[in-house]
């Protein structure tokens, strides 16, 4: 009886978990060992020889300096951009469940914007940065927008980090209105029969009940602005003169365009155990947070 039991859920598991396990292995497992091994060949990712070089890519990785400017730049785009798009989200989240008119047509106006493909959004961010801006700018006398914020270095960073938070707060803000939504309305009623004001509600009942919703969308957006590399090539191409290159950008160049697979394939590994790193220390302490709240 128990041989047949025991036949009947391996039949059982090959007929619904195989298939699957199989494209998983095919699509994700199989790439990434087949990656891992490209990153110890000099392979240019066209000719048929791949002569082995061990850890010598690995050894450039630190010792490129273009790499690592992109690299810095990257964490200082995540950082500005992972700040704005949660306290964006949080504020919008907060006034769409606070009962106000037509809120739920406005949840879906600011959730538009994530579901526009990151190269449209950079083209047509590029036509506002360099002809709307420019044309509103110099018909109102601001001398803010009168040039291209493109052209600059240092405006075309802001401008990336403009459209990003465009981009992603709306869907971060479906995350806090979710976990604001779970919220005891009860609780928050008694609170305000004891006289506390809405900060105080706010503070003591709100943030420590969603504390989740900011572990998920830290989570996510930190993924996501690590990676970005459609909108930074769609806007601007990484310009000017690579000022606002991210580390996505440069990966893909060294491996593409330049030929040097190899040494790209380093460099994009060592790009996700950062970035495996950085997301676990903050789930890591997030988690902690969330069991104190």
């Amino acid at each position: 009886m128990y041989e047949k039991t025991l036949k009947d859920r391996v039949a059982t598991f090959l007929i619904f978990a195989a298939p699957t396990l199989f494209i998983f292995a095919t699509v994700m497992i199989a790439p990434l060992v087949f990656g891992i091994y490209l990153t110890m060949t000099d392979w240019d990712g066209l000719s048929n020889n791949l002569n082995f070089v061990g850890i010598q890519n690995y050894l450039g990785v630190f010792q490129d300096a273009e790499f690592w400017q992109s690299f810095f730049l990257t964490l200082r785009y995540v950082l500005v951009s992972v700040v704005l798009i949660n306290i964006v989200a949080f504020l919008i989240a907060y006034a769409l469940t606070s009962g106000i008119r037509g809120q739920n047509a406005m949840r879906a106006g600011f959730f538009t914007p994530n579901l526009l493909g990151g190269v449209i959004l950079g083209y047509l961010w590029s036509f506002v940065f360099s002809k709307v801006l420019p044309f509103v700018g110099a018909g109102l006398n601001w001398s803010l927008f009168k040039s291209n914020w493109l052209t600059d270095p240092d405006k075309a960073f802001w401008a990336l980090v403009i459209v990003t938070v465009w981009q992603y707060s709306g869907y971060m803000m479906i995350i806090y209105v979710a976990g604001m939504s779970n919220i005891p309305t009860d609780l928050l009623e008694a609170a305000s029969i004891d006289g506390c004001h809405a900060w105080h509600r706010t503070r003591y009942i709100v943030l420590p009940l969603i504390v989740p919703s900011f572990v998920v969308s830290t989570f996510l957006s930190l993924q996501r602005c690590f990676m970005i590399y459609d909108v930074n090539f769609a806007l601007n191409k990484g310009g000017p003169y690579n000022s606002t290159r991210m580390v996505a950008m440069h990966v893909y160049q060294k491996a593409f365009l330049s030929q040097k697979l190899g040494e790209g394939q380093a460099e994009a590994l060592f790009l996700f155990i950062m970035i495996a790193a950085v997301t676990g220390v903050q789930l890591y302490f997030s988690k902690k947070l969330e069991v104190e709240g």
